[in-house]
């Protein structure tokens, strides 16, 4: 039999209660006064964000680009701007008052402080540059700079050009076009988001509580964290780059996780006041409990959303930026502010109970079911009974449950085995966008476009002999076309050549050439790059990155859940559960965004392919928003299992106190994440909508089903921990709840000890 835990001491409880609650009136003040300065503080930070970071920044890829833009900025234009010559023009592109116009605009063009590299189809005569049907051409350019800069320089010169310039019409577009219409695209759906979120989570929530004052809360928690975390981004762009998506997962994140950690304290606070305790006392009890699971459930999402600082992209990084920003500040808001103003409420926090006419008959059921559990923990009667039927039933068939919700899950997941990896391009704005129009006008007329193919930039060659020969090589590689070399002057060892093949510039068939092109030997220093050698190279930083980051996120979780619990088992069973419950979101990733189902209904145009980013992100919110509901539910049923030694009727309590409250979290959360999947981006969509289903998954489906059927499976052996852990467990461990554990299973095999006499109940409501 293991050595009995002491139970928390009042005095250390009590010292953490004066901490949030001696000044209730100053704490809000104070915190009012710095979500105002958060206000101001982060006020802007969208136009201070990028659209890009989807490269590695140490690749060569990148390097060459870079080299490219300051030696040939013409290499690689990311303007383009389409002059349209209508059907009026007998001779199309090629009449001479068109001619002279396009002519006009290109010098101007050239003459744009920020812009070099400057060529047209009636300088250069190329076909590429030329639609098929002799209608519109293309006068192509650099735009300098970082993003910030080439967005800047965009906006100022786009209304000089845009529009109708005599007999020609202007449409803008090129990568510098699109990304700049994907963060302005961002910031009017992520508003118009926040305004379908805020008023439906507030009515969703006063339909769990009841009181009006209550559901407001979790609401002001969430935008406290909203706020600061908005604050802490525009402090970042100062010192680096940081993506405007992150904007999205603060927004949804802090909504949803401060309502989550609200939800259970607010629920905690108001069963200690209908136990008889005072505001105070009632406080401090909460703060033993479910503040305890709260913290213990910030620091698993936070770990997990910590794994993307492994990956160089900054697009990720950014998420790992906000995410971890956000969970904890909704923690500290949810463990500081929340206490101090309950505190204050007292009583009044059930007040303004909208719902008056079933109250009393739902708060005595409740008493009922989750508050007066016999020993065992088997629910008397109200609205937990749904949940105790249901669990109990899960229970007496476990192998079936088990077995079937798993291959259920697996066959969800299987389309992800079908995907297919690219890259970002226009397609991802809606198809009434300015710049995705004219990129598919480039696509359906014209024979090639600027930038479609790799170019090898070549380093250090001792002549035009050398340059030549190496050129032959790559025109052999099959079905590619070569132009150049262009050097950057006479007996320069710097120059570029352009090999393009047909299809996609990012498809499979550009991948491979990129490895091809590589493979070609050549006497002096190459590097290649284009769109394809960009994609190449993200996969490879990500593959060679992912296994680090998994075992972060792995071995973090096998650890936290090892010090909530005590256990084991239950660590692998958290990892192995959480994996499943992301199967059924990678799957309709791959069924409805890479294979185009639905597409009409969501309105996005299907690419064939996933971003290559767009998984790891998805992992690690996924994963950390599973473990926190999975936290909450493992630290009551281990709670009610020290308090009676009843593993079955401690896994029935578990979800009957539980069930309800994680389901209503996470059908919040859901909300929230399909308003920001209502984003007109397909990423942001796919990102918005896939997150919800996973979170949905996991609440319904694996907690509700797979977890309590496992744990039947496992019995008694999923509190087994060999002596040694069990000791280091008992150092410094969690324990939520108030009365002393329970002794500890044994193994398998091991025999069952007898338990020891029940302790008396705790007072109704605790938990």
């Amino acid at each position: 039999m293991s050595e009995v835990k002491k139970p928390p001491s009042s005095g250390e409880s009590g010292r953490w209660t004066r901490i949030v609650t001696a000044r209730p009136r100053l704490s809000l003040l104070l915190a009012l006064v710095v979500t105002a300065l958060a206000v101001l503080a982060g006020g802007g930070v969208a136009d201070r964000m990028g659209s890009g970071g989807w490269e590695d920044p140490d690749a060569r890829s990148t390097y060459a680009a870079k080299v490219l833009e300051r030696e040939f900025p013409g290499s690689q234009p990311n303007l383009l701007l389409l002059v349209d010559a209508g059907d009026g023009a007998g001779a199309g592109v090629d009449d001479p008052a068109v001619a002279a116009e396009a002519e006009r605009l290109t010098v101007r063009l050239a003459s744009e402080q920020g812009v070099a590299g400057v060529g047209s189809y009636w300088r250069t005569h190329l076909p590429a540059l030329r639609s098929e049907d002799g209608s519109q051409a293309l006068i192509a350019a650099r735009v300098l700079g970082d993003e910030k800069t080439r967005a800047a320089v965009l906006e100022r010169i786009a209304p000089h050009y845009r529009g109708e310039h005599g007999p020609v019409r202007v449409s803008l577009g090129g990568p510098v076009a699109v990304q700049r219409e994907v963060t302005t695209t961002i910031q009017e759906d992520l508003l118009r988001a926040e305004v379908i979120a805020l008023p439906v989570t507030l009515v969703l929530l006063v339909l769990v509580f009841g009181s009006a004052v209550a559901a407001l809360l979790p609401l002001g928690v969430g935008i406290v964290a909203i706020l600061g975390t908005n604050a802490v981004l525009r402090g970042l762009t100062e010192f680096t780059d940081v993506s405007v998506f992150a904007q999205n997962l603060t927004t949804a994140l802090g909504l949803g996780l401060a309502i989550d950690y609200a939800l259970f304290i607010v629920r905690r606070f108001r069963e200690e006041l209908a136990a008889g305790r005072d505001p105070a006392a009632a406080v401090g009890a909460t703060l033993r409990t479910a503040g305890r699971t709260v913290l213990f459930s910030a620091l698993t999402v936070a770990v997990s959303l910590s794994a993307m600082l492994f990956f160089p992209m900054y697009f990720l990084r950014s998420f790992a930026y906000a995410g971890v920003a956000v969970v904890l500040l909704a923690a500290a808001a949810a463990l500081v502010l929340l206490p101090a103003a309950l505190v204050l409420l007292g009583e009044r926090v059930n007040s303004l109970d909208l719902r008056r006419l079933w109250a009393r008959s739902r708060n005595r059921d409740r008493a009922g079911a989750a508050d007066e559990l016999p020993a065992g923990g088997t629910p008397a009667a109200g609205d937990g009974r749904g949940w105790a039927r249901a669990t109990a039933l899960v229970m007496r068939r476990a192998p079936v449950f088990a077995l079937a919700t798993t291959a259920g899950l697996l066959l969800l997941g299987l389309p992800f085995l079908g995907v297919k990896f690219g890259t970002v391009d226009d397609r991802q704005l809606p198809a009434t966008a300015g710049s995705h129009i004219v990129q598919q006008q480039i696509r359906d007329g014209f024979p090639g476009s600027p930038g479609a193919g790799l170019t090898v930039l070549a380093e250090g060659a001792s002549g035009p002999a050398e340059l030549a020969a190496y050129r032959d090589r790559l025109a052999a590689l099959p079905g590619v076309r070569v132009n150049g070399p262009v050097t950057s002057g006479p007996g320069s060892g710097t120059a570029y050549i352009s090999v393009v093949t047909d299809g996609e510039p990012a498809g499979e068939r550009a991948q491979e050439l990129v490895g091809e092109v590589r493979g070609v030997e050549a006497p002096f220093e190459t590097s290649v790059t284009g769109q394809a050698a960009v994609l190449v190279d993200a996969q490879k930083a990500i593959a060679g990155k992912l296994p680090a980051a998994l075992a972060l996120v792995v071995l973090a979780t096998l650890l936290l859940v090892f010090l909530l619990t005590g256990s084991v088992l239950i660590p692998v069973q958290a990892v192995l559960l959480n994996a499943l419950s992301l199967t059924a979101m990678f799957g309709a990733v791959v069924w409805v965004f890479q294979d185009g189902h639905l597409s009409g209904l969501l309105s996005f145009t299907s690419t064939g392919d996933i971003e290559t980013n767009l998984p790891v992100l998805m992992f690690c919110i996924a994963f950390g928003l599973s473990m926190d509901y999975g936290v909450f539910l493992i630290s009551r049923i281990k709670e009610e299992y020290e308090r009676t030694g009843d593993h079955e009727g401690a896994v029935r309590t578990g979800l009957v106190r539980t069930g309800g409250l994680i389901t209503a979290a996470a059908v919040i959360l859901a909300v929230v994440m399909v308003a920001i999947g209502s984003s007109r981006v397909t990423n942001t969509k796919m990102l918005g909508l896939g997150i919800a289903l996973a979170v949905l998954m996991d609440a319904l489906v694996v907690r509700s089903l797979l977890v309590p059927a496992v744990m039947k499976l496992t019995g008694r052996a999923t509190w087994w921990a060999p002596a040694p852990l069990r000791r280091l467990h008992e150092r410094f461990g969690l324990s939520e709840g108030e009365s002393a554990p329970f002794p500890a299973a044994q193994p398998p095999g091991a025999g069952t000890p007898e338990p020891e006499p029940e302790p008396d109940r705790i007072p109704a409501g605790s938990r």
